[in-house]
């Protein structure tokens, strides 16, 4: 693809470059959770409010209240090591920039991208990997308990494969 000579066409922006760069930047130098989401800290914890998506908006887009009469944004208020523990979840390493809509996890593209990642790694649905989970642990009560958990989730982790010290990573490419 270097050997390719690239010709890029792009159309001047209404707003001029400026507008662009504002665009852009509020998504690769996007925080965890802004300063006006933030309520209260003090002796109990780190207040902030946050939206649930799992409640569904009603009949107007954007409103406050879902269908069941439940308020999708909500308040919650953590002790500062936990905040602290979550926010640094989201904090990428040095030279990383975070930015939306790209890459495997696109909206556009999600569901297709991952169905592919997980057939080409020969991995078994969440839903059925599920329910053979739930069956093994039924099935032999006295097996012993996973190597790995995830800390995340508290799931099982799998190893898929196991690389020896100096052996490559990758294939090398087809002659």
């Amino acid at each position: 693809m270097r050997k390719c000579e690239w010709v890029v066409y792009a159309k001047r922006p209404f707003a001029g470059p400026e507008a662009v760069l504002a665009y852009l930047s509020r998504y690769t130098h996007r925080v965890a959770i802004s300063n006006s989401r933030l309520l209260a800290m003090d002796e109990r914890g780190v207040t902030f409010r946050w939206k649930d998506y799992r409640v569904k908006s009603g009949a107007a887009m954007g409103a406050a209240v879902g269908a069941s009469g439940q308020t999708r944004h909500k308040t919650m208020t953590l002790e500062p090591e936990e905040f602290m523990r979550r926010f640094l979840l989201h904090v990428l390493p040095g030279r990383f920039h975070r930015i939306r809509h790209y890459g495997l996890l696109a909206n556009g593209c999600r569901k297709a991208s991952l169905a592919l990642a997980r057939e080409l790694l020969h991995a078994v649905p969440a839903q059925a990997a599920a329910l053979s989970n739930d069956e093994q642990a039924g099935a032999l009560p006295d097996a012993a308990p996973p190597a790995f958990i995830c800390r995340h989730c508290g799931h099982a982790m799998i190893i898929l494969q196991t690389f020896m010290r100096g052996e490559p990573i990758r294939a090398p490419p087809p002659s």
